[in-house]
């Protein structure tokens, strides 16, 4: 299944995607598309509808952010051995673990703020990972059962706070409107090999990302076995998992964003997402 959200921030109604790519509510069957509706027994009660009988979404409404009241935004970073070599930074030998707020939370084709006092605003495209059973000291022979689904995410990223200003990278990842996330959530039935995926992303037209998820450090099972040696993970939880070569830091020279840009990116599978840049 692929599942959505529609509708003005902070109202968005529940949804899937039928197989003509069309948006069909869901209201009457689950509240949202967030923690306990996107636990096994309910998306099994999902599967079971007559899809062609869900009331059809009429319009074009906004899409939100593919799962609500999100709990944890985990990233990892440096996860793409290729990524760590255009930074010049060394592969880690365990995950690298930062959050995004999740007030940095948006729609996939929301507008992204570019901060005030900026100077280096950049882009991630990055494959989200979203728990479905929660759980703790979770085995890496068992972790893909924990998994609801999968969506896009760009992980964008202030440099200059992230990096130059001290402290650890969360200010510089956590900015509103950082974590654009969508379209929908594709349930992990529907994927059959998570780490053969490929992603892109453009700025502007331009091609910046071409990569797969077959070049991670680290794959999606251990990382949810690793996270869970160092907290509880609950259902509707985001992990967002590392990204492929190609950030505006690793250009040379290197090129940031600014007001009035458009970002397009995308996961095989997963759906598209479009920005525009805009002044915060």
């Amino acid at each position: 299944m692929k599942l959505l959200r529609y509708g003005p921030p902070g109202k968005e109604r529940p949804a899937l995607l039928d197989d003509q790519g069309k948006m069909r509510d869901l209201s009457m069957h689950v509240e949202d598309i967030s923690g306990e509706f996107l636990l096994p027994a309910t998306l099994n009660k999902l599967r079971q509808l007559d899809v062609h009988r869900l009331p059809l979404v009429e319009g074009n409404p906004r899409i939100g952010a593919c799962v609500g009241k999100v709990g944890k935004f985990i990233c990892i970073g440096l996860n793409y051995a290729d990524h760590a070599a255009e930074t010049g930074a060394e592969i880690p030998k365990e995950p690298v673990i930062f959050n995004k707020w999740t007030s940095a939370i948006v729609g996939p084709n929301d507008d992204v703020e570019i901060p005030r006092d900026s100077l280096k605003t950049d882009w991630e495209v990055e494959l989200g990972v979203v728990i479905g059973t929660g759980g703790r000291y979770i085995s890496e022979e068992d972790a893909l059962s924990h998994v609801a689904g999968y969506c896009v995410i760009n992980d964008v990223s202030e440099r200059e706070f992230q990096i130059e200003r001290g402290g650890t990278w969360d200010k510089g990842k956590g900015h509103d409107t950082f974590g654009p996330t969508g379209p929908w959530l594709v349930t992990a039935d529907e994927i059959a090999n998570p780490h053969h995926l490929s992603m892109w992303l453009e700025v502007d037209g331009k091609r910046y990302q071409n990569g797969n998820t077959d070049t991670m450090v680290f794959k999606v099972p251990q990382i949810i076995s690793y996270l869970s040696r160092f907290m509880s993970l609950q259902a509707g939880d985001i992990i967002s998992t590392g990204t492929p070569p190609g950030v505006g830091m690793g250009q040379k020279p290197p090129v940031y964003l600014h007001a009035g840009q458009e970002i397009r990116l995308g996961i095989e599978g997963l759906g598209e997402q479009r920005q525009k840049t805009v002044q915060a």
